[in-house]
């Protein structure tokens, strides 16, 4: 087989926003958003592969089980669009799981040690290129022919994507705890390194309260104000650090916070075990807040945090800040 020198093409992406308006519903497909690391897929038709990050870094020897991919296709080059998964014990992405495998793309020995404890999975959905240039293509037809490969392998799959029905594709995601849903218009080119409007994420958020321990303090403009709120919720009679926000702040309520920060300054750390947080000031864990953010790691942590309000009707005591019982 001989190879064909494949044209670079950046990764198409989403903007985030909303689900379409329902009366442009039919002309938009769903598909699930993926918590894990966007890849361009390089087949040259000789049986290799070249796997590429969002960055245009080559990472192919982080993930010596996907090597196999390249003869998915026999003679027949291509560049395929997807993500790298890393799924837990339900068969949901797990980014913390996944991190344990990205970065080792220059130390293969340690990525073929990782690959047999933690394997990854490759979702596909798109073909910028086959034999040639599909890029000027509409949606659709792309994802025709990417179906029409019948890419499925132990370590690779091709999820389908509904067109229509994306309320409730979305109500689907959140009720069975997937990060979100990314809609793509049926029309849509793919536009190579380009955030565009024509696909759009929609990230599911949580919501819960949370007990202010201590703070960061901010840098440059925010100088003298908190840079990020350190909070936790309670486990089995103790505090216990779920993370720090650092965002959802307007300039009025930063400067509020900051006052009654200094009104709770303490000496001691309310958090046990105490984090290692260098340059954290604490505070009597007596400020009760609400955050969004989109998951958990496995040992508690909030990701994407981001501050609604503060909760100044609700004690430590009354609100619901509590850590899950799963993760005590």
């Amino acid at each position: 087989m001989t190879a064909v020198t494949l044209p670079l093409i950046p990764p198409m992406l989403a903007v985030p926003g909303g689900l379409p308006p329902a009366a442009q519903d039919a002309r938009w497909a769903y598909e699930t958003k993926q918590d894990g690391q966007r890849v361009m897929a390089y087949l040259p038709g000789d049986g290799g592969l070249l796997l590429r990050a969002r960055s245009g870094e080559d990472i192919t020897a982080a993930y010596p089980e996907l090597r196999p991919l390249g003869t998915a296709l026999g003679a027949t080059p291509a560049v395929l669009d997807g993500e790298v998964l890393a799924l837990d014990e339900h068969g949901r992405a797990d980014f913390q799981l996944l991190q344990s495998r990205m970065g080792l793309a220059h130390a293969p020995e340690r990525a073929a040690r990782r690959a047999a404890q933690v394997p990854v999975h490759l979702v596909l959905f798109d073909v910028p290129y086959l034999t040639e240039p599909l890029v000027r293509q509409t949606w659709v037809r792309r994802r025709a022919r990417l179906e029409e490969l019948g890419l499925a392998g132990p370590y690779w799959s091709t999820p389908a994507a509904v067109t229509g029905h994306g309320a409730e594709a979305l109500r689907a995601t959140r009720e069975h705890g997937l990060e979100g849903l990314v809609c793509k218009r049926l029309d849509s080119v793919y536009e190579p390194g380009v955030r565009s409007r024509a696909w759009i994420k929609i990230r599911n958020m949580r919501a819960e309260d949370v007990i202010v321990g201590g703070w960061l303090p901010g840098k440059g403009r925010l100088s003298g104000l908190p840079g990020a709120v350190l909070v936790g919720q309670r486990a089995g009679g103790r505090l216990r650090y779920v993370g720090g926000v650092g965002t959802g702040w307007s300039e009025a309520e930063r400067t509020r916070l900051a006052e009654l920060l200094r009104d709770a300054a303490s000496d001691r750390c309310p958090f046990d075990p105490v984090p290692r947080v260098p340059g954290a000031r604490w505070v009597l864990p007596r400020l009760v807040g609400e955050v969004s953010y989109s998951t958990r790691t496995r040992n508690g942590m909030l990701r994407q945090p981001s501050w609604l309000r503060l909760r100044p009707d609700l004690t430590p005591q009354e609100s619901a800040a509590q850590l899950p019982e799963d993760l005590v």
